[in-house]
């Protein structure tokens, strides 16, 4: 008979699946504390929940939320999963981790939209512009032809002015 405890973290799993763009599953065997500890900091200053739950009450919460049987080859050994609604945001965080703990962090695959991918897929999107990074990119670039025209209409009215200064000068 399940227990009050375990039916939340089901619930909690199957809502974090649920609303999350990227989910990542990393095996974190042979990770000290003091490194986990720094790993799941990294993660929460970039808006990811990392947590560890039963690959048992990880296998219910996918059916819950419709993913039946879609990663259960991977939930086997310890197993940390990341989530986040920003998909980038996870793959940069371990990409990080990865360049000093190369050994100690393997990604298994990830959700993304709903298809699950390879482990190899988070450096592709370890290496995408999150979210902000594009929208600052879209406003600079729509930014630019006004600025451009700006430019244009003060180097005009600036050799204007000195036109109409210069005719002034020879007027009087």
């Amino acid at each position: 008979m399940p227990n009050e405890q375990k039916i939340n973290v089901v619930k909690d799993t199957t809502e974090k699946l649920k609303k999350s763009s990227g989910v990542y599953f990393t095996r974190y065997t042979g990770i000290n504390v003091q490194k986990i500890t720094k790993l799941r900091k990294s993660f929460r200053d970039n808006d990811v929940d990392y947590s560890v739950t039963k690959n048992t009450l990880t296998r219910l919460a996918a059916k819950e939320a419709g993913f039946e049987g879609v990663f259960d080859d991977m939930l086997s050994g310890q197993i940390g999963i990341a989530y986040s609604e920003d998909p980038t945001a996870p793959a940069k965080v371990i990409k990080e981790f990865k360049k000093e703990n190369k050994e100690l962090l393997e990604v298994l695959g990830l959700l993304f939209e709903g298809e699950l991918y390879s482990s190899e897929k988070y450096k592709e999107f370890a290496n995408l512009s999150t979210k902000e990074e594009s929208l600052t990119k879209m406003v600079m670039m729509l930014n630019q032809p006004m600025t451009n025209l700006v430019s244009t209409f003060n180097g005009s009215f600036g050799k204007l002015l000195g036109v109409l200064n210069s005719l002034k000068d020879t007027k009087s």
